[in-house]
Formats: structure tokens, sequence, C-alpha cells
């Protein structure tokens, strides 16, 4: 059952083309604006960030 008060997880993945590096990119940039560290140049923290952004934006059920 859904929760009326909740907008997240949408179900539109994978076909929204609005997930892309870029979001995630710009999500770092967000959160080192407001004083976090950069994230690693390894691309180890942009994946997790971008999984962890997947897993709130989409319902990875449908």
């Amino acid at each position: 059952m859904e929760n009326p008060r909740r907008t997240y997880p949408l179900r539109q993945w994978p076909t929204d083309s609005r997930f892309s590096y870029a979001l995630v990119r710009d999500v770092a940039n967000v959160l080192t604006a407001h004083g976090y560290p950069l994230l690693a140049d390894s691309g180890d923290d942009h994946v997790e960030l971008g999984q962890i952004l997947l897993r709130f934006l989409y319902d990875p059920t449908t």
C-alpha cells in the first residue's frame, strides 16, 4: 500500500532518462557547496551516491 504523504519512490525506472551521471554530479556539487568534502576521484563515491539516489528515487519492485 502506498503512503499518500510520500512522493518518492517513483515507478519510472529504468526508462527515466532524467537519471544520469550529470544528476549524480550535480547532487555531489550541492553537497560540496554545503560544506561536505569533495567526492573521491576514484569514482567509488560517485557510484555509491548514484546507487543511493536510485534507491531513493525509484521503486525497485516495479
